[in-house]
């Protein structure tokens, strides 16, 4: 099912409703979605129409795709993406990254909301990633191998660029926010972490945790992408503080720093 064929047809029809190859791909987490609205002269698609892609069923996340302008740059930003705990397959979640190859594509910055597991850290910080951790469900790079888009075997020693690594420590000096380097851990979700389970992720090194993300940036290591990773700490995880977790103060968080955040990945995005 999954042949090179399936993937280029997403990615010819919106080849044919673009005037150019955008040149970075960003991928927007819960509540960080005012970014998108930063793109000047877009052109929207709904996830829907668009040919053998997925659609987003999570109400936060618009399932729309946006091509444009973003600090000078041409870029096609995904408003929401797929998670496995809506009922796709790994496989399956490997979709929008292949596309955006196939697109031409050369460099992509995905985000995330996600629960601390470092106690230093506190709701509205900014972790870089420098590394994952991915212990649960298939790779979604299952099944045979499209040798046009990588190959079967790779390494993943340095999936986050160093250089932009640096990059986005440099771009957040006088941003007003507090930026750290981390390990991001996947649980698959759709419930939040158990206490024990959080304590279990900071024994493993976990930094932060949530619930997406791994996918798009392993099938971008296997595409040979450059990557950026950027977490919004929106919550202490489960067991860290007396209280229960909630979608709520996720979004709130997210929102509190949303104009700190937009001007950050701005000044990224024109610097990368």
């Amino acid at each position: 099912m999954y042949t090179i064929d399936y993937y280029r047809r997403s990615a010819d029809w919106l080849e044919e409703r673009l005037d150019d190859v955008p040149e970075i791909a960003l991928i927007l987490g819960s509540g960080l979605g005012p970014l998108a609205d930063q793109i000047e002269n877009p052109i929207v698609f709904d996830y829907k129409d668009i040919p053998n892609f997925l659609v987003s069923t999570v109400k936060t996340h618009a399932g729309k795709l946006i091509y444009g302008t973003l600090a000078g740059k041409k870029v096609i930003c995904m408003k929401g993406r797929f998670h496995s705990y809506e009922g796709y397959t790994m496989e399956q979640l490997s979709i929008p990254v292949r596309v955006f190859k196939l697109l031409g594509v050369q460099k992509l910055i995905v985000t995330n909301a996600a629960g601390a597991v470092n106690l230093t850290y506190k709701p509205g910080d900014i972790m870089i990633i420098n590394d994952q951790i991915k212990l649960a469900l298939d790779s979604p790079l299952r099944g045979p191998n499209i040798d046009e888009l990588g190959p079967r075997f790779f390494d993943v020693t340095k999936m986050f660029t160093p250089a932009y690594i640096t990059l986005a420590h440099h771009c957040a000096e006088n941003s007003g926010l507090t930026v750290h380097d981390g390990t991001y851990m996947f649980m698959s979700g759709p419930q939040y972490e158990t206490p024990a389970e959080i304590r279990a992720c900071r024994v493993l090194g976990a930094d932060a945790v949530g619930m997406s993300t791994v996918n798009e940036t392993l099938t971008a290591a296997q595409c040979g992408m450059p990557l950026l990773g950027l977490t919004v700490i929106t919550n202490m995880a489960a067991g860290i503080l007396d209280k229960p977790l909630s979608d709520e103060e996720v979004n709130e968080v997210a929102s509190t720093i949303s104009t700190k955040f937009t001007a950050y990945v701005k000044k990224i995005v024109e610097a990368i």
